[in-house]
């Protein structure tokens, strides 16, 4: 049963003129193989809901036509893809689901930007990808990828700038997995956060303590942290908020650049702006998936006018809880 599905699997693969992630609807769970590995999970009918991330290891690189997405990686070549997987995610707060049963595929190497009204559920989700907020239901799978590769930028609000730190110190904490708590700097790590900092145009700060900051140049710091880790993915929370237009476009280009090197990026943003000139890709929620994949054809006048009518204070029971799973109670998590 198993083959007769994988030969299924490439046929639809093989047509011409869509891709697994247009064609496939509903498909049974596949078992990881010796030849090659299918992860799939159900998503709606959505033809930009991610279905499957496919790898296997003899095969050359193939954009869809239909939407431009890159559906195989070649080992050989080493671009293999690692995606992060969001699967069936609901996250509730005094029996109030702020995310419910959503799906999604972050591809490494991929631009995708988190949109929706304030409450949304925007900023829990990348808190579930971290591992820093319980889940009623689902799961997040690190599809070749470990917490090392994944950095995380919260909120600037929940960061305490009282610290006696300096810049080059704060920065330079972007090297913990390498260094741990009590490791030191080598010549080699002591270049990378000087070069970091250049990157955001804060080497002159590298000596000043981090309370004499600017919002902006606090901003600048945070990224060049980011930057020293390497990480294959940066998820960012609100990156731009309360912040001058001039930082904004300067730490955009940053991203940009961190694009062009094969880092994947997710972002929570609020300017549709932003996100139409830096990010291919979005996800629009509130509370469930509204839309996913291009920018264009998320951020439509009909996606946003339903992301708008969300209230987090009128929920009725999902009919996909009932048919699927059963009616299930959301739990209240205490933090």
């Amino acid at each position: 049963m198993i083959y007769i599905d994988i030969i299924f699997i490439l046929i639809v693969f093989r047509l011409p003129e869509k891709c697994l992630k247009c064609v496939a609807g509903k498909l049974p769970t596949l078992r990881t193989l010796s030849i090659c590995y299918i992860y799939a999970f159900y998503a709606t009918s959505n033809k930009n809901d991610a279905i499957f991330t496919f790898h296997f290891p003899l095969a050359a690189i193939v954009y869809c036509p239909n939407c431009g997405c890159r559906v195989v990686g070649c080992v050989f070549l080493g671009d293999l893809i690692m995606p992060i997987i969001v699967e069936n995610i609901t996250v509730s707060y005094r029996q109030l689901p702020a995310v419910h049963h959503l799906c999604a595929v972050f591809g490494e190497g991929e631009a995708w930007a988190l949109c929706g009204p304030n409450g949304a559920g925007k900023s829990s989700l990348l808190k579930v990808i971290m591992d820093l907020e319980k889940t009623d239901t689902g799961k997040v799978i690190f599809d070749g990828l470990t917490r090392k590769d994944i950095a995380y930028l919260p909120q600037v609000s929940a960061i305490d700038r009282s610290q006696p730190l300096t810049v080059f110190e704060l920065t330079a904490m972007g090297l913990w997995y390498e260094i741990g708590f009590f490791g030191g700097l080598s010549k080699q790590q002591k270049e990378r956060v000087f070069n970091a900092l250049q990157r955001v145009g804060m080497e002159n700060e590298a000596n000043n303590l981090i309370s004499q900051l600017s919002d902006g140049q606090f901003r600048r710091v945070l990224f060049a942290r980011m930057l020293v880790q390497k990480a294959k993915f940066l998820l960012l929370d609100e990156p731009f908020n309360a912040i001058d237009e001039q930082t904004t476009q300067a730490l955009s280009e940053v991203l940009s650049g961190c694009l062009k090197q094969g880092q994947g990026v997710v972002a929570v943003l609020h300017d549709n702006r932003l996100v139409r000139q830096y990010f291919a890709n979005t996800l629009l929620i509130a509370r469930e998936k509204i839309a996913a994949g291009k920018t264009a054809e998320v951020l439509t006048a009909e996606n946003l006018e339903r992301a708008a009518r969300f209230r987090q204070d009128q929920f009725d029971i999902d009919a996909w809880c009932e048919e699927e799973t059963g009616v299930h109670q959301h739990h209240y998590h205490e933090y």
